[in-house]
């Protein structure tokens, strides 16, 4: 949720957030759940919540939706309905959380959900909720419910978990420090199981690092491929991984074979000083690399999702241009540059916090503004003004040019894959979507740079 109405969280297809799907999984049996997503629009939302028909009011957000969150949270109260904030936003401000809340729910709430509805029944709902470790994946934890869409609409995808974690622990990123840096996986069987159940043709696995960085973490998945290959309904799915594994060919064609067709890789950067500033110590030892890595990627038939980041100290606004080139020409098959943005619970918000770099701090009312394309902070070789410029003249340059089937026919040419190529067709074109819708609010705020040339965006 999230009042601001724009970011990379509207883009093209409809991803279910998949705690919520989790939640209705543990929910004991005797309860009803209904899922709302504003994602499809607020039409009805309020009035659905105060019809009288829910007893319990859950909430989850992202920091760009916690003021929304607050919004809802307020209306709940006002008509007596007891609501609950969980996800990462409350448990990384759970201080300036709890106040607006009946209960909140600090980390993952899969053991602790069936207790804190008892408690509920038994008029003894706490304020606070926290469990005592990290869950095992085991037993039916993280497993969710893949028959249950939103009442105001259907997602376009199905998302699953095989794993939470992630040991690189990027200073942009609270992965590692909310899920901890250990790679905690699901049953085998369990994860199969689920897969069998989903109904809709494409998939996103929703691990923060697929393969790992480990021989061991490797091998796992590698397994589990085989067993999705020999067991596994088919589905086509795209996940999230680490560059290394361009590095294994064996785990590449038993990803293209089990039905994957893209991953998203947080390259981040060309600059060394940069990737040292965000800790990305993988990246920098395979900076020379890049090349060799996603032609891997290539070689067994599915695309590279680069993410990239904008907004280091060494940055200027002529970097955002000189980036794209450069994935261009590396054959990065989608593009996605966003706005350094340091979100509360990492380490980069904590050190921006301390040297008085945070611009928007008006908080709860500001986080709306942490959607990755607006500039919160101080860059130390620009103005966040001039960066937010530069980033309007790229989306222009986007908007602009006819780009997106020159860039289907190249990923066609280098994975060999149609089902990669019009994956990665989609995807552009949600950015696309995104750029235009973006353009014209932004221009409402630079209207000196309409006459500017925008940006040259790369082929």
């Amino acid at each position: 949720m999230s009042r601001a109405g724009q970011g990379y969280h509207t883009m093209s297809s409809k991803i279910p957030y998949l705690g919520l799907q989790v939640l209705a999984k543990c929910t004991p049996k005797q309860h009803q759940v209904d899922i709302y997503d504003e994602i499809f629009g607020r039409q009805g939302i309020v009035e659905s919540l105060i019809s009288g028909i829910y007893d319990l009011v859950g909430i989850t957000a992202m920091t760009s939706g916690a003021a929304r969150a607050y919004e809802l949270a307020a209306i709940c109260r006002e008509h007596k309905i007891p609501v609950i904030f969980g996800g990462i936003h409350a448990t990384t401000c759970s201080d300036e959380a709890q106040p607006h809340f009946d209960s909140i729910v600090i980390g993952e709430a899969d053991e602790i959900w069936p207790k804190i509805l008892d408690d509920f029944q038994a008029g003894k709902l706490q304020p606070r909720y926290k469990a005592d470790e990290l869950p095992e994946l085991v037993n039916g934890v993280g497993t969710g419910c893949q028959d249950v869409d939103p009442v105001n609409g259907r997602y376009t995808v199905a998302s699953i978990q095989t794993s939470r974690g992630c040991p690189t622990g990027c200073r942009f990123c609270s992965v590692t420090k909310v899920n901890g840096a250990k790679i905690r996986r699901r049953p085998v069987d369990e994860i199969i199981d689920e897969w069998n159940s989903i109904k809709k043709s494409f998939v996103f696995i929703v691990d923060d690092n697929f393969f790992g960085l480990s021989k061991t973490q490797g091998q796992w998945s590698k397994e589990f491929l085989h067993q999705l290959i020999r067991r596994g309904k088919k589905h086509l799915w795209f996940s999230q991984t680490t560059i290394n594994m361009g590095d294994d060919k064996e785990a590449l064609d038993l990803a293209y074979k089990a039905g994957c067709r893209a991953m998203l890789v947080g390259i981040e950067s060309f600059e060394e000083d940069s990737l040292n500033s965000f800790q990305k110590k993988l990246n920098c030892q395979n900076i020379n690399r890049y090349q060799e890595l996603i032609d891997g990627f290539h070689r067994s038939g599915i695309a590279v999702f680069g993410c990239f980041i904008i907004g280091c100290d060494n940055d200027t606004p002529e970097s955002i241009g000189r980036t794209a080139r450069t994935a261009v020409n590396l054959g990065v098959d989608i593009i996605q540059i966003t706005n350094l943005t340091p979100l509360p619970g990492t380490d980069l918000f904590e050190e921006f916090k301390r040297n008085d770099r945070i611009l928007a701090n008006n908080y709860p009312d500001d986080w709306e503004k942490y959607t990755f394309i607006n500039t919160v902070f101080k860059p130390k070789s620009m103005t966040a003004r001039e960066m937010d410029e530069a980033m309007f003249l790229f989306r222009r340059g986007a908007v602009e040019r006819h780009w997106i089937l020159k860039r289907t026919i190249k990923s066609l040419i280098k994975t060999r894959s149609i089902s990669t190529a019009l994956f990665v067709h989609g995807m552009n074109k949600g950015f696309l979507e995104l750029a235009q819708a973006q353009v014209p609010h932004d221009a409402k705020l630079f209207p000196h740079l309409m006459n500017v040339p925008p940006t040259h965006f790369p082929d």
